[in-house]
């Protein structure tokens, strides 16, 4: 169901400088693994023989392991780091170079807790004290684009993400399909009605009548992916709460309703026990982000130039597998940044190493890039908002050149 958020009251005011006006930058989708990913196990540097040391179980096998099934072994990617077999459908958006991946990626909190780590990260702060309102909310806030879209933001979901909030309204949407009131053509003509003669002198009414009337002619049921010339074979997204989100991003930008930002959450991360390598718990969410992913990037395929897709988590796991047969709270991640204008192919950001005295806190993978570094430089370089300092205050980005 479509819900349109007004401004939250009890947010506190933010004392913004001059709104910066600029023309659309490109549609940002931002995928949340919430529960602090094991990117380890995802992105593995399979040319580090600490990693096999720490993870006699877990770790996956090396991509020239003879004695392990091939489709059990890491993929690799430039000689040292390679996808777990099952991010391989990302295999594509790699060697296009248009998929660039950021190690050892995270905040500098190091309280491994997922409330408060997902908190401030959303917030884009370093601690409680900062702005109460969301990174994206506030990028929102100050770049006057003239779209006055009730779709401008969207949540996928019940609600929209903490990085939505702000002044900005935004939108939470769970199932196009929902908001068609379950096939029940009567009751949704009747709210139009209703809805008609509450906005009728209103000019943000208005728009949003426009959108519902967009809205309902989209079926995710019917709709077809279509990656242009460029794409020849058929584009299925799994059938998962994830996989219908980025269908319905993708029907959204094809619609041109105003769509700028897409939040998406992907949840189940935090794997404990019995996380599992090749098959189980964990193996299955990568399955279903990478083929999720890959079915979006060859649906937008003519829309790249103009689309960067973010992935992020809170922090990441812990470097030695537990007694469990899973790994428990860390801190270094890693995010992944897709479109037309990365330079993919590539592993960016200082490797910190796994070796006893490399690791911190507890044992560790080490952040040498901050978070922010990446957004940063989507916001700026893609996005048309130089107002970083804003966005996340108190913080000076260093720019990695992620993007071209």
């Amino acid at each position: 169901m479509l819900t349109q958020l007004p401004t939250k009251t009890w947010l506190p005011r933010l004392s913004f400088a001059p709104v910066n006006t600029a023309p659309r930058g490109d549609t940002l989708v931002v995928v949340f693994l919430r529960g602090a990913a094991d990117v380890l196990n995802m992105v593995v540097p399979h040319g580090e023989d600490a990693y096999y040391q720490l993870r006699p179980s877990l770790g996956i096998a090396r991509p020239d392991d003879s004695k392990t099934k091939k489709e059990e072994r890491t993929v690799d990617l430039d000689g040292f780091f390679g996808f777990h077999p099952n991010l391989s459908p990302l295999l594509e958006a790699w060697q296009s170079e248009q998929l660039a991946i950021i190690h050892a990626c995270g905040a500098p909190d190091e309280s491994r807790s997922h409330f408060k780590a997902m908190e401030l990260m959303e917030r884009g702060v370093d601690d409680e004290r900062g702005p109460a309102s969301g990174w994206i909310g506030r990028h929102l806030a100050t770049l006057n684009t003239g779209n006055t879209s009730p779709l401008r933001a969207v949540g996928m979901g019940t609600r929209p993400q903490r990085s939505l909030s702000g002044t900005v309204p935004v939108s939470a949407l769970r199932s196009i399909a929902d908001f068609h009131l379950g096939g029940d053509q009567r009751a949704l003509q009747q709210m139009r009605a209703a809805l008609s003669t509450v906005y009728q002198n209103d000019l943000m009414g208005q728009e949003t009548l426009s959108i519902m009337d967009t809205l309902e002619k989209l079926d995710p049921a019917k709709y077809q992916p279509f990656g242009g010339l460029r794409t020849a074979s058929p584009i299925t997204y799994p059938d998962s709460e994830f996989g219908l989100a980025l269908k319905q991003t993708a029907m959204l930008i094809k619609a041109e309703v105003g769509l700028e930002v897409s939040a998406i959450d992907l949840g189940g991360w935090d794997t404990h026990f019995a996380q599992g390598s090749s098959t189980g718990l964990m193996p299955n969410l990568m399955k279903d982000l990478a083929e999720g992913l890959a079915a979006f990037h060859a649906d937008m395929a003519d829309h790249q130039n103009q689309l960067t897709t973010v992935t992020m988590s809170e922090f990441g796991r812990r470097a030695s597998e537990n007694g469990s047969l899973g790994t428990d709270h860390g801190h270094g991640s890693m995010m992944m940044v897709l479109g037309g204008n990365v330079d993919g192919g590539k592993v960016h950001g200082q490797w910190p190493g796994l070796e006893e005295g490399q690791l911190i806190g507890p044992g560790d993978l080490a952040v040498t890039t901050d978070y922010r570094d990446v957004l940063s430089e989507v916001l700026t370089k893609r996005l048309n908002n130089p107002a970083t300092n804003e966005i996340f205050p108190e913080y000076q980005p260093k720019m990695l050149n992620v993007i071209v």
